[in-house]
């Protein structure tokens, strides 16, 4: 294969197409507006969007403070001051994990997994534009996001 045939591969020094450009602008868009309504849902429970992003992990499975923190991309200290506010609050609780007696798991209270309800349910930017496609478009973009999340 000649130089001029071979496949293009991307480049560092190389800017991006316009098509590529203007997707990863659009995702910037769409995570920008998931973000912002995730943070109106939170505070429509008194809750932080970091507590909110916690408490819908902690929704759907009990999980130590390390791998919170690593989901959370943040340090395991600050999930530990989050943890320890959603505990006030009654909508998390510590438990022993039953694996190894040294590790704790957060885990939402039945009050947690309410508020973790109704936190997906007011989530408008989330619900409403993917309502309007069909379960095909639907279905091929959820595959392709996870194409390009195990890329």
């Amino acid at each position: 294969m000649s130089p001029s045939s071979a496949p293009s591969t991307p480049s560092k020094n190389r800017p991006a197409d316009p098509l590529t450009t203007e997707v990863v602008e659009l995702i910037g868009d769409v995570v920008a507006r998931f973000y912002a309504d995730y943070e109106e849902a939170a505070a429509a429970h008194a809750l932080t969007g970091p507590q909110a992003r916690l408490l819908s992990l902690l929704a759907l499975e009990p999980l130590p403070m390390r791998r919170l923190a690593q989901r959370l991309k943040c340090e395991p200290s600050n999930v530990t001051g989050i943890v320890d506010r959603l505990e006030s609050r009654g909508l998390v609780e510590r438990r022993p994990d039953s694996g190894d007696r040294r590790v704790k798991l957060a885990a939402a209270t039945e009050e947690g997994l309410s508020v973790a309800r109704d936190l997906r349910e007011g989530l408008r930017f989330a619900r409403e534009p993917l309502a309007g496609l069909s379960d095909e478009e639907r279905g091929s973009l959820r595959d392709l996001l996870r194409r390009m999340l195990s890329a």
